[in-house]
């Protein structure tokens, strides 16, 4: 007779990661790549407050993408499970070969260690995105970071990237400089 699978259960999928997470960061200081759950929700918004010049969303948002969008979404915790990297996105309705990034964070702790490429690696290694081909993002034109990090990816990948103006400063309220949809793809998941 077969075993019912569990139901979920936030305590059941807490911050402890599995033989199977990725483990990053320097020899010293261990990182712990895994799905994010509830328990995640104020600790990522933290992470987002600290991380200017990136957008802040609220609190209810993070803890929603944490549960909502765990799937599409990674979160990196030091070894006292303090977060200190998060990635959130989600795959297109009207594309499912895409996924749109839409946040990378990396608190000052887990800088210097390759963590954003390996949370962005992370999510697009997952079952649940077999047949995503193509990573799409925003970026400011003056986010040199950034531009780093997805330029390394498309690298890493051998896939081209391009890049076009997609909202205008105007369109954005005149308070937020304009953001350019940058797109790596196609790509093949065995070079990820």
């Amino acid at each position: 007779m077969n075993n019912p699978t569990p139901p979920f259960t936030p305590s059941a999928d807490l911050a402890r990661p599995t033989i199977a997470d990725a483990v990053v960061g320097h020899a010293d200081t261990p990182l712990y790549i895994r799905k994010p759950n509830a328990e995640d929700g104020w600790g990522v918004y933290e992470l987002i407050k600290a991380c200017p010049p990136l957008d802040v969303n609220s609190a209810y948002a993070y803890l929603l993408l944490a549960t909502q969008f765990r799937d599409t979404c990674a979160v990196a915790t030091n070894e006292d499970g303090e977060v200190v990297g998060f990635v959130s996105g989600y795959v297109k309705d009207n594309a499912p070969d895409t996924y749109f990034l839409w946040q990378v964070a990396v608190g000052e702790k887990a800088r210097g260690t390759g963590l954003a490429r390996r949370l962005v690696e992370a999510i697009m290694s997952r079952p649940e995105l077999a047949d995503v081909h193509h990573l799409e993002t925003t970026i400011t034109p003056d986010n040199q970071a950034s531009w780093g990090l997805f330029q390394r990816l498309a690298g890493r990948w051998q896939a081209p990237l391009n890049s076009r103006e997609y909202f205008s400063t105007e369109q954005l309220g005149g308070e937020h400089d304009p953001e350019n949809l940058v797109r790596i793809g196609p790509f093949n998941t065995h070079n990820i």
